[in-house]
């Protein structure tokens, strides 16, 4: 088959094919100065075209829809609570962030606990010279500013490009490391009192080394004090991951948290308009903190002594 013509139809991209029968259509088109024309496929479908001319070229265009990726959807049956700003499913990524936040919280309050024992159970027991120095040692962390500290870390691992996995177990260590000297201190004030009890010079009396002393018959006495602690402090923690997380410096995409996710209220057009974006992970935080209150309070009502009639 051959057509005569002084006008050329040629693809934009030579892998793709053009029929004799559309370089017709397209020329007619031309001819007849139309800016618009229907050319049906060789499937059935009817595509409409336009004709746009640049100079001596006629570009010919048609509208392809493609959906690249859902964002900012409201909550549906097929999405509970919505659409993130990426097309993730917020109900999916509240989950998977709650058990994250708890990770975080549990971890760091454990690193706390153990190192403050370890710390003020020496201290305490003790006392004199050795005393004096693991205080004043305490009192060195003590006077390192907090969040100061933890933002520049966070700074680091982000000039760094730490990956997501292990920045989350950095974090975890630098909570831990930075808040032991409370635990350190209850903990030694705890046994400075302790160790002059009636049990205590028993077991100086029968002979038994200072390590069992302290760790088998001083520390179990301080561990219902540290469960109150640790129940109350896990509260504060989780919010401290969540303030961390909405500065941008906490855990980091593709991982969530709950802190992660109210970073997206950092945009004033988002916070005003898609409240599903940060409300459901803040009242998350807030039942958490307040139920890890609740138990603090329950947990040292039970173990008072004073509360006991």
């Amino acid at each position: 088959i051959a057509e005569v013509s002084d006008i050329i139809v040629n693809p934009i991209d030579q892998a793709i094919f053009l029929d004799v029968d559309f370089k017709g259509a397209v020329r007619e088109a031309i001819d007849n100065r139309i800016p618009e024309f229907t050319y049906t496929e060789a499937n059935g479908e009817t595509v409409d075209y336009t004709i746009v001319r640049v100079n001596m070229t006629y570009n010919i265009k048609r509208e392809t829809p493609t959906e690249l990726i859902r964002m900012y959807e409201n909550p549906s049956a097929d999405h509970w609570l919505g659409l993130d700003n990426n097309g993730m499913d917020l109900f999916t990524r509240l989950m998977y962030g709650g058990r994250i936040s708890l990770l975080v919280g549990f971890v760091v309050i454990f690193i706390e606990v153990f190192i403050g024992i370890i710390i003020g159970g020496i201290s305490g027991f003790f006392g004199g010279v050795v005393d004096t120095a693991l205080m004043r040692f305490v009192d060195l962390f003590n006077s390192i500013p907090f969040y100061p500290m933890v933002l520049i870390f966070g700074s680091v691992m982000d000039a760094l490009e730490v990956e997501p996995m292990v920045r989350i177990f950095l974090l975890m260590a630098i909570l831990g490391l930075l808040g032991w000297t409370g635990v350190a201190r209850l903990v030694r004030g705890q046994i400075l009192s302790l160790r002059e009890q009636d049990f205590m010079v028993a077991t100086e009396a029968t002979g038994i080394r200072t390590s069992r002393r302290i760790f088998k018959h001083l520390v179990p006495n301080v561990m219902p004090l540290m469960i109150v602690y640790a129940s109350s402090g896990l509260g504060g923690i989780i919010i401290t991951e969540a303030t961390l997380g909405f500065l941008g410096l906490g855990i980091k995409y593709p991982l969530a948290s709950w802190g992660s996710i109210i970073n997206t209220a950092s945009d004033a057009f988002v916070m005003t308009n898609y409240w599903f974006m940060w409300i459901p992970a803040g009242m998350l935080i807030l039942l958490t903190v307040l139920g890890f209150n609740y138990v603090g309070d329950g947990l040292r009502d039970a173990y008072d002594p004073k509360m006991k009639r």
